[in-house]
């Protein structure tokens, strides 16, 4: 069986498309609103990737071969999460912070 090569871009091209593609559904089966951002969000990266194969013009904010930037990667799947019916994280405490117990003022 001869086996095609794979070329890494168009791979990256796919996944960002198909992941895009899977956030909308999933939007859409679950009832939930997506914002007016957030649509306009997938709807200009996906056109951006099928136009150029990726969705970023900056080098230094993404990794090579990659079809999204790390900033776009995080707000998909926050989208995602929000079809799914999972909470937001939002900002969490530092493990440093919570390692260290609050210190009572105590003068003798």
């Amino acid at each position: 069986m001869k086996r095609k090569t794979l070329d890494p871009k168009a791979q990256a091209r796919r996944a960002a498309l198909s992941a895009l593609k899977r956030a909308r559904r999933a939007a859409d089966r679950a009832g939930v609103e997506l914002s007016d951002w957030e649509g306009e969000f997938l709807g200009s990266v996906a056109q951006r990737v099928a136009a150029y194969g990726r969705a970023f013009a900056d080098p230094d904010k993404g990794a090579p071969g990659q079809a999204l930037s790390a900033r776009q990667g995080v707000k998909l799947k926050e989208i995602a999460a929000k079809a799914k019916g999972k909470p937001r994280k939002g900002l969490r405490p530092s493990r440093r912070s919570l390692s260290r117990a609050p210190q009572d003022d105590e003068s003798s």
